[in-house]
């Protein structure tokens, strides 16, 4: 038995909620989602971390203007840096934002390593930023994190929405917990999915509508604190805010 997992346990041993949030593709805004809500939840006294588990894309240290890439400290392990009132812990720093091509095992071991050796300590909520698609990273996600309850981000797109399908149906056969669905990038004409999500036997936790301003605060968390995305997805937060605790 790999001895990682026994201290992944110990280090994900006082996380109270751990919170993954996937898509079923890319492009659906599931960084975006996962940046501001931890982001929201920081502000409202919460013990907040994130994670972003994206090996081949991670961009969450764009979102939040973290571009320092000086590997963090260590200390018994490594201490994730501190971005506002977030403890935040990237892939980045191993890759210092290069390609990484990898595949099968090399990507277990890369997510058994980050998450044995990153000390997390006491936190409210850990949102864990996933790569799109139903590969590895969820498989080891639901193998190595205890209790993960994944929030699942798509778009009013027919692509988006099969995918997710997909992504709801493994979920629910490895008997994994889904707080729910989030609809991004609404329009006035965007055909209404809520009917389709909640026939998959999840909640639709409400909709983020599109903002065309957004890209504009990409970088500086309190300018996407202010924007309507932000504003859309904290009146979505109460819904997150209910997960229920392991």
């Amino acid at each position: 038995m790999d001895p990682r997992i026994e201290l992944i346990q110990e280090r994900l041993g006082n996380v109270k909620n751990l919170v993954p949030v996937a898509s079923g593709k890319g492009g659906v805004g599931k960084s975006l989602v996962a940046s501001t809500t931890a982001l929201i939840t920081s502000g409202k006294d919460y013990e907040v971390g994130l994670l972003d588990l994206d090996l081949h894309g991670p961009s969450a240290h764009v979102i939040l203007g973290a571009e320092d890439l000086n590997f963090p400290e260590e200390d018994k392990g490594v201490i994730p840096r501190d971005v506002g009132k977030i403890k935040f812990m990237s892939t980045v720093y191993y890759s210092r934002d290069r390609p990484s091509p990898m595949r099968g095992g090399d990507i277990s071991d890369a997510i058994r390593e980050l998450l044995s050796i990153t000390r997390w300590g006491s936190l409210d909520y850990l949102f864990v930023d996933m790569p799109p698609g139903v590969g590895n990273e969820i498989l080891d996600t639901i193998q190595l994190m205890h209790n993960p309850e994944f929030l699942v981000i798509t778009t009013p797109s027919k692509v988006a929405l099969r995918t997710v399908e997909k992504l709801v149906q493994m979920l629910k056969e490895l008997e994994v917990s889904i707080g729910g669905v989030i609809e991004n990038m609404k329009t006035e004409n965007s055909p209404e999915i809520k009917k389709e999500v909640e026939e998959l036997g999840v909640s639709h936790l409400g909709s983020i509508r599109f903002d065309n301003d957004l890209e504009y605060a990409i970088g500086d968390p309190e300018k996407i604190l202010k924007s309507k995305f932000a504003r859309d997805l904290e009146d979505i937060f109460p819904e997150v805010e209910r997960l229920p605790s392991p």
